[in-house]
């Protein structure tokens, strides 16, 4: 049963230091920005994967170094539809989206395991009117992707790439405008395909037990260049910025593919509930990329490794943004 003391949880946190450490440690400053300026950022919802990341950067980097956690949320019509009239005066459409409400916390929960550095929390708010002013740019930039689920996500990563918003200390009403000097970008990309984190891996396994988890496990990793590296990386470096993957890093790959499914996963192991367990051993987190949720316990982030996986699109709320009903396979107009 994966447990905090099993081997794999340490030799996770060594052979995803060794991947990050290559993608940050010697990014060089923009001569124009000097040396005070912010090298890095990373594309923060506040869930699992790329938290985890910034946890271990903590660890590589300066103490004195900047990082900016670009977090990116989006005015959709059809949640605000929904979401009706409020007397709230804090509510706003940015303000309840998913990913933004995770990312303060886990933010929140950075800042109190690593004190010291600066955590710049990026908010990245993107109205309608923006969205379709800029969504003829972005399906150039996809082609030949060209699904609405394409669509959703292209959309929330360009916007986050452009690292254009407001610093937000506890996000109060005092806002300042900001925009990231960072020319290198961090994703989590690859988790999910890596360590059982859609979904569709927890039917597989409830269906076809190892074997059809297994299958469904290579079925992502192989199609992950022609479904997402090409197509992320022109919104991304369309603003001049350069997103690296410390997932698939080629060496950080081979180990992972060298564990038996059962270390990357807790599916079909006795403890699964979801929830905080005040246990040193076997802290109580959903199987869906177990392996990841311990260590970033072990590291001292329980909130973070405890929140459950959400796509992007859905997140950010970037997903359905012209009409509701509209599937992701759906060809766009």
């Amino acid at each position: 049963m994966l447990s905090l003391s099993v081997p794999a949880v340490d030799a996770l946190l060594v052979n995803l230091r060794r991947s990050l450490a290559v993608r940050i440690l010697a990014i060089p400053p923009l001569p124009s920005d000097g040396e005070a300026s912010t090298k890095l950022a990373i594309l923060f919802s506040g869930g699992l994967d790329c938290t985890l990341l910034a946890r271990i950067a903590h660890d590589l980097l300066p103490q004195d170094q900047e990082v900016d956690l670009l977090n990116v949320a989006f005015e959709n019509p059809r949640v605000l539809k929904a979401a009706g009239k409020t007397s709230d005066p804090a509510f706003t459409v940015f303000s309840q989206c998913p990913d933004r409400v995770t990312g303060l916390k886990s933010h929140a929960e950075m800042q109190r395991v690593c004190p010291g550095r600066q955590w710049r929390f990026v908010v990245i708010d993107v109205t309608y009117a923006e969205f379709m002013s800029h969504r003829p740019q972005i399906v150039s930039l996809i082609y030949p992707h060209k699904t609405e689920m394409d669509l959703s996500i292209a959309c929330a990563l360009y916007f986050a790439a452009r690292g254009s918003g407001f610093l937000c200390s506890g996000c109060s009403t005092d806002l300042v405008p900001y925009t990231t000097s960072a020319r290198v970008l961090i994703s989590g990309l690859g988790a999910d395909e890596l360590f059982a984190g859609y979904t569709r891996h927890a039917t597989a396994f409830a269906r076809q037990g190892y074997e059809g988890l297994a299958d469904e496990l290579e079925l992502d990793y192989q199609r992950l260049g022609n479904r997402n590296l090409g197509r992320d990386d022109r919104v991304v470096s369309d603003w001049a910025r350069e997103v690296r993957y410390p997932y698939l890093d080629e060496d950080f790959l081979r180990w992972v593919l060298s564990l038996p499914i059962w270390e990357k996963c807790g599916f079909g192991q006795p403890e699964i509930a979801t929830g905080f367990l005040n246990h040193d051993e076997n802290p109580l987190l959903e199987p869906s990329k177990k392996l990841l949720r311990l260590l970033l316990w072990k590291l001292g982030m329980k909130f973070a490794a405890a929140e459950k996986k959400r796509a992007i699109q859905f997140g950010a709320r970037s997903a359905k943004m012209e009409v509701g009903k509209t599937k992701g396979t759906q060809i766009i107009s």
